[in-house]
């Protein structure tokens, strides 16, 4: 079987809900990724065969295929087909599945991976909530409250029970909390995100531009204190998440260039990671985010390796219980998982997060000087993706 190889990873940093991304509309935040890509490989723009892009709320901005959109916003001539997938936060690291596997099968050389979510200008469960309230229905069908009597899905009430069935605490909670700043924080100052992130312009929603760059996430809480996370208050009574131990709410475009070993030689690449290794299950819907754990499992065994093999892992931090429960789980080193921070530091554009946390994820193994990356995300329906790839 032929392989795919990623040749080139871009993200926008993240931008905090009505911060300073929240004056760009996500076609053409998506599209200044799309051309950062071309841009950095020196492909021709028409030899990309297709753009397969996550995003979650598909609804206003971001409907009628934002990935096609995209391409029409960008450099891309208008050849280049285009398709938006929605896996929940897996959607865009469900792309980079489509893109490796549709190139892994020989139909295609050069395909883009991306995602985007503007969660200001398209807030968390519009899809949902807009139909809703113009009374079009809703997605529980007859048929799936027959089988899950009396259930209300929720990646909140899904997040407290993975807490309460690892036994994890709120210290804990707000510890790990805490070392994402810290490690963000590290990483920031480093200048360990500078060839990931894309410069972009900051736009504000209503304010004038001033021609500054946007280069730095926004969500970093540089004066973070484990007595501040502490003091936060819980999401539910009796519970032991506060909004400071689970993600946040961001905007933020991400891609990868993913191409056969035909195109590396055609045009010259030079390659950054060999796709090793996909992924993907159904899980406990009601439990909703312990999904990762099980498709670990599975993809270690399928791809023939140990966790011990792995030199750096990225667990998407949607809340903390997930990575804690999950590291766990599997026997992981801490000291290999999010080392730059995650969600509850960086931000978690949900669509977009996919192909931002296989950004890092490169970039980790670079400096790190591993061979082994493991990426894996807890997402929407008890679905799970991961993804395994090789530092070249």
């Amino acid at each position: 079987m032929a392989e795919a190889f990623i040749v080139a990873a871009q993200r926008t940093a993240g931008g905090r809900r009505n911060g300073r991304l929240s004056g760009w509309h996500p076609v053409d935040l998506s599209a200044a990724v799309l051309d950062a890509l071309i841009d950095r490989t020196g492909i021709d723009p028409a030899a990309v065969e297709d753009v397969i892009m996550g995003c979650v709320s598909q609804v206003g901005e971001q409907a009628t295929n934002v990935a096609r959109n995209a391409v029409m916003a960008s450099k891309l001539p208008e050849s280049v087909p285009a398709t938006s997938i929605d896996r929940q936060c897996g959607s865009s690291q469900q792309a980079l599945h489509f893109a490796a596997q549709a190139v892994m099968s020989g139909t295609m050389d050069c395909v883009i991976a991306a995602g985007v979510e503007s969660m200001t200008r398209v807030p968390m469960f519009s899809p949902n909530e807009l139909p809703r309230k113009a009374g079009l229905g809703e997605y529980t069908s007859p048929g799936i409250q027959a089988r899950y009597p009396g259930v209300q899905f929720s990646q909140f009430t899904g997040a407290e029970m993975i807490a309460r069935k690892y036994g994890l605490t709120k210290e804990q909670l707000d510890a790990f909390a805490f070392e994402s700043h810290r490690r963000a924080i590290a990483a920031t100052r480093e200048g360990r995100f500078a060839d990931e992130i894309l410069p972009v312009e900051v736009r504000r929603a209503g304010v004038e531009d001033t021609g500054e760059m946007h280069t730095v996430d926004e969500g970093i809480r540089f004066d973070a204190t484990i007595e501040g996370i502490a003091g936060v208050k819980l999401l539910q009574e009796g519970g032991v998440i506060t909004a400071a131990s689970a993600s946040q709410i961001c905007d933020g475009a991400t891609g990868v260039m993913v191409v056969s070993e035909r195109a590396l030689k055609t045009f010259g690449l030079t390659p950054l990671a060999r796709i090793h290794h996909m992924t993907v299950i159904g899980h406990d819907p009601v439990i909703m985010l312990e999904g990762p754990i099980p498709a670990t499992q599975i993809a270690l065994k399928k791809a023939g390796l140990r966790i011990e093999d792995i030199d750096a892992y990225e667990v998407n931090e949607a809340f903390a219980p997930v990575p804690l429960a999950w590291a766990r789980a599997i026997g992981a080193d801490p000291a290999r998982l999010n080392v730059n921070g995650g969600a509850i530091a960086l931000g978690h554009p949900l669509g977009a997060s996919g192909t931002k946390l296989m950004s890092t994820l490169i970039n980790v193994l670079k400096q790190r000087g591993g061979r082994y990356g493991l990426q894996t995300m807890c997402e929407g329906g008890g679905l799970a993706n991961v993804t395994i790839v090789e530092r070249l």
